[in-house]
């Protein structure tokens, strides 16, 4: 089928090229002459504007955007009066849940189609393929179908779930989950439960760095807390080697653990990285769905508290409890006299 896509970063790159090696026709652009021009050189059709892109796409067109989450609604407005009747826009990016229902109306009101593609796979997509988590109308979805099964990764050598009778696209990583918003609701709550495998991960090979504790003297006064039992810490541990024997039948298997022994592997003190980790805002909005829902998160908000943190945006509350501390008792902050 003839697809348009607007957005071409290391995922819409990507997914064009995963798209047209299935056989599909790209036509592509983005605000990089650069970028498009390398996909053009692959095979794929150059537009040098959204009204290029329209004109080269035959309609009913279909149209993914992969651009970031907060210039999808003015993407939405250049392109909206270009299209027409029954025209498909697709939104693969991570917009807010509630911004695809808005969108999702606005565009029905138009005679257009509107599709939320939550999208998983990152950098790796190219080869292992994605996970898409689809919301919009059945009707449109089933029409994009081809598209869907190209992008995603396939069953492969994953066996079927035991006790699993019913049979659904899911089996082959992609799945239409509902109405518009549906699909990114569902990639917010993947996101959110990744923010919390992330932090468990890092927090654990944290505690096995610090093994060794008890053979480092300890300062003896009134404020650091004495180590009970220094010979119980004499471990010098190889985090590499950790990773690696625990990706080989542990429980906590997984393709995140393959980074971290990977990265490991490569650069054992993670020497190159600062620790200042960003958050794209899908831990916040899962946050949001829990408390509006009632329902508890305790992982998850930990998980997102723990990045702002890593950011120094912790502070200033550590300055407010070091003030109390000094006021109360006298305590002085470590290495100040």
């Amino acid at each position: 089928m003839q697809i348009g896509m607007i957005g071409l970063g290391k995922m819409g790159a990507n997914m064009v090229r995963r798209l047209t090696k299935a056989g599909h026709e790209l036509v592509v652009f983005d605000r990089s002459a650069a970028a498009v021009r390398q996909l053009a050189e692959e095979g794929a059709t150059p537009a040098e504007s959204f009204a290029d892109l329209c004109r080269k796409l035959t309609a009913p067109r279909s149209i993914c955007l992969m651009v970031p989450a907060g210039i999808v609604g003015t993407v939405l407005n250049e392109l909206m009066p270009l299209l027409q009747s029954d025209d498909t826009l697709i939104d693969g990016g991570n917009s807010h849940y509630q911004d695809d229902i808005a969108r999702g109306a606005e565009c029905r009101a138009q005679g257009l189609n509107y599709v939320d593609m939550g999208t998983s796979g990152g950098v790796w997509g190219l080869e292992r393929g994605y996970c898409l988590m689809i919301g919009g109308d059945s009707r449109v979805v089933e029409r994009l179908d081809p598209m869907f099964r190209a992008l995603a990764p396939g069953a492969g050598d994953i066996p079927r779930t035991p006790g699993r009778s019913q049979q659904s696209t899911a089996e082959l990583g992609y799945l239409h989950c509902g109405p518009s918003g549906a699909g990114h609701f569902v990639k917010m709550v993947h996101n959110g439960i990744e923010y919390g495998l992330m932090a468990a991960y890092a927090e654990g090979f944290n505690i096995l760095k610090h093994a060794n504790v008890g053979k480092h003297q300890a300062e003896h006064d009134a404020e650091t807390t004495p180590l009970r039992n220094p010979e119980h810490y004499q471990f010098d541990l190889d985090l590499a080697d950790i990773a690696e024997v625990w990706r080989r039948g542990s429980v906590v298997t997984s393709w995140l653990l393959d980074l971290t022994a990977q990265a490991l592997a490569q650069e054992p003190d993670l020497g190159s990285f600062s620790g200042r980790v960003s958050d794209s805002g899908e831990g916040r909005w899962t946050l949001q769905a829990a408390n509006d829902a009632g329902v508890p998160a305790h992982v998850l908000a930990a998980a997102l508290f723990e990045r702002f943190a890593s950011r120094d945006l912790d502070q200033f509350q550590n300055k407010v409890l070091s003030a109390m501390r000094k006021g109360f008792g006298g305590h002085l902050e470590q290495g100040k006299k």
